[in-house]
């Protein structure tokens, strides 16, 4: 027999597995003399109160252990070559995509226009060191996507799309630490994501499939409104049976060369701002109210949003204890975002805080008919480059200096490597950008008591929260609209919005895929 248990304990009881148990046994009406086994299933962090608690959903049986579960990779088998399928990237969504296929007996080729997991670091190097941008291999380009090097968060409001904990179990499985399944928002580092990534890529190669690293896709092979294949380097022709495009949303070249070869691409909405800096300890004492916290408690998070002028003013991508790094893919442009190793244990919180962006707001770019969306991006992102140094430092003002629309005399310490420069944001960023995320942050204050403060740091620019290009598909194929044996996937086509979002989004396609491949 098992039950399920609600339990509210204090963050240095719940750490004490002894503790735990011993509660659950209490709940439960059991004899407390007889041996039980248990399992925490959930456990978040309730903060509503002047005294935070721990909320955890136990399992407590007797007379039978708790089953486990399957490993999933036990349902692998090795593929051949009757079937293959191309996969253009090796982010969340390409890397599930090939599991999901190998799963299916359905061999994956991806092809990654970066390096592998570890050759990246050198160039995260160089970009926050020397600012030197690779524009195949940065934050956003290489083994693993975007995700790997900027943050590795989980969480995801996105339950509807699919199998959230399919997802989640198949990271355990490469390597992940097992809190991720039971954490209501799981994290695993930047630190820590890596190897998992690189296990991923051992999986796909153990069971048949290929990875190929340092391989652009330069042109796609179309004929009569069909996807035959790639060609990668300007020189290499791969076909297959169907391709996966799972580019990530900073690929504009793929963008550029899907318009140019006759495939339907569209403008879409995105959202574009800043990202603010607070210290760690301020965001605990406003979250916990408690400073320092208390040790079994985590990097105090936040989550705010408002409505300014009809559009959505929000926090996006928070990194307690985290870093601001920078997230450019090609030189003359400064683009920022954020990262937090396993422990978030950095002094520093941030987050992003954008506007929603409508097309209707973009006035004289909506010229630039599908790319509108793209080139309002890209003027913002070049516009606080040419303010700087030539560097990747940042332009950056103190948060109540933003608000007051004056340049700061100093910005304070901040954990962006590459350096900050003291700037008019306020001037630099579009007008209706600035006049909403000034009342917004304003509003965050009165929400936040203490988060409206000249110890914060606004840097800009937060512009790579999603693609500002969809790919259109059908929305039961997943098929392209317009082109046979092509299936747009992950946040590049429009699809999704973080690491399990694509990771998700990777898998329902590769079943798609499979369908089609059965049925053609």
């Amino acid at each position: 027999m098992i039950k399920q248990l609600e339990l509210k304990l204090l963050p240095k009881e719940a750490a004490i597995d002894a503790i735990v148990y011993q509660r659950a046994v209490q709940k439960s009406g059991w004899n407390p003399n007889q041996d039980y086994t248990f399992q925490i299933v959930r456990r978040s962090i309730d903060a509503r109160g002047q005294q935070p608690f721990v909320r955890l959903q136990v399992l407590l049986a007797k007379d039978a252990p708790i089953p486990a579960e399957p490993a999933l990779l036990a349902e692998f088998h090795a593929v051949d070559d009757r079937q293959k399928v191309i996969i253009v990237g090796a982010g969340p969504a390409g890397y599930f995509a090939a599991l999901e296929l190998l799963e299916a007996g359905i061999k994956p080729i991806v092809f990654d226009r970066g390096k592998d997991v570890q050759s990246r670091r050198r160039d995260l190097r160089a970009i926050q060191q020397m600012g030197i941008v690779h524009p195949h291999s940065n934050y956003c380009f290489g083994e693993g996507g975007a995700g790997t090097y900027s943050d590795g968060k989980l969480y995801t409001r996105s339950h509807k799309r699919g199998d959230i904990y399919k997802s989640l179990r198949l990271l355990v499985e490469h390597g992940a630490h097992s809190d991720i399944l039971v954490d209501a928002h799981p994290h695993i580092g930047s630190n820590k994501l890596p190897p998992v990534v690189a296990n991923i890529r051992e999986t796909i190669l153990h069971y048949g499939g290929e990875v190929h690293f340092n391989s652009a896709v330069t042109d796609f092979i179309l004929k009569d409104g069909k996807m035959l294949g790639v060609i990668v380097n300007d020189s290499q022709e791969y076909r297959a049976d169907a391709v996966i495009l799972a580019t990530g949303h900073s690929a504009r070249d793929v963008y550029y060369l899907l318009h140019q070869k006759g495939v339907a691409i569209e403008a879409k909405p995105f959202a574009l701002g800043v990202r603010i800096e607070h210290s760690q300890q301020l965001i605990d004492r406003i979250q916990y109210r408690q400073s320092p916290r208390e040790e079994n408690l985590p990097a105090a998070s936040y989550r705010l949003a408002c409505q300014v002028a009809q559009r959505g003013v929000f926090s996006f991508c928070m990194c307690p204890g985290g870093l601001v790094v920078p997230a450019a893919t090609a030189p003359g442009e400064i683009v920022v975002n954020g990262m937090s190793m396993s422990r978030r244990d950095s002094p520093f919180a941030n987050s992003g805080t954008v506007v929603a962006v409508e097309l209707e707001d973009l006035g004289t770019y909506l010229k630039e008919g599908v790319f509108s969306s793209l080139a309002f991006q890209k003027a913002v992102e070049q516009r606080m480059f040419q303010y700087g140094d030539g560097s990747q430092k940042a332009p950056a003002q103190r948060l109540t200096d933003f608000v007051k629309g004056k340049i700061s005399a100093s910005v304070g310490p901040s954990s962006y490597i590459p350096g900050l420069i003291s700037a008019p944001l306020h001037e630099l960023l579009p007008g209706f950008i600035y006049d909403r995320l000034k009342k917004g942050v304003q509003e965050f204050g009165k929400k936040m008591h203490g988060y409206y403060t000249e110890e914060a740091v606004v840097i800009g620019t937060e512009s790579r929260t999603s693609a500002p290009i969809k790919i259109p598909r059908d929305p039961v194929t997943r098929q392209h609209t317009q082109i046979k044996g092509l299936f747009p996937a992950g946040e590049g086509a429009g699809y999704a919005g973080g690491i399990i979002s694509a990771a998700m989004d990777g898998q329902n396609v590769a079943r798609s895929v499979a369908l089609y491949l059965n049925t053609h």
